[in-house]
């Protein structure tokens, strides 16, 4: 992919993105994980307001 920056523009931006700060190391995505904390977080929620709509009459 060609880039729209100029030569000493673009190797200031590779520059930049090589500084330890950009080189974090993530734990890869796992999206069951996030599916069930989502379902934990939905159903917490409506066990909730049960009890208070149970304890407000």
């Amino acid at each position: 992919m060609s880039s729209l920056l100029k030569p000493d523009d673009q190797q200031r931006v590779e520059e930049y993105l090589q500084l330890p700060q950009h080189q974090v190391e993530r734990r890869p995505f796992r999206p069951w994980m996030l599916l069930g904390v989502v379902l934990i977080v939905v159903i917490g929620l409506g066990f909730l307001s049960r009890l208070l709509s149970y304890l407000a009459l």
